[in-house]
């Protein structure tokens, strides 16, 4: 995670050099996430998902760096461990989702 580590420095540092950590708490980071999360899905509108990766991509990458970029943001400002989190999630789904029900299948974990 020495990758993430540098990242997060990287953004941390262009924040700074900007002072706008004063805006950056965890509501208006979380609500910025959701707004560059509704950004990427406009992509998508009217189309389908080959014709919008044809002609969006380069926005599409754009709006994934906002989204990631938000999301470290607010890990650092809840103090939360990414690849912590992460790997508890991964063992959550994993118990939610087991193979031998989850396999090849769309269906809520709720459903089986």
């Amino acid at each position: 995670m020495d990758n993430l580590k540098q990242l997060t420095e990287k953004i941390l540092q262009f924040r700074e050099d900007r002072d706008w950590k004063k805006f950056h708490n965890p509501k208006d980071l979380a609500l910025s996430l959701s707004l560059e999360a509704s950004e990427l899905l406009e992509n998508f509108q009217w189309k389908t998902s080959d014709e919008a990766i044809e002609k969006n991509l380069e926005n599409m990458k754009d709006e994934l760096a906002d989204i990631l970029i938000y999301s470290i943001l607010f890990a650092n400002e809840t103090g939360i461990n990414i690849g912590e989190a992460i790997e508890k999630k991964i063992i959550k789904n994993g118990e939610k989702y087991r193979v031998e029900k989850a396999y090849g299948s769309s269906v809520k974990s709720t459903e089986y």
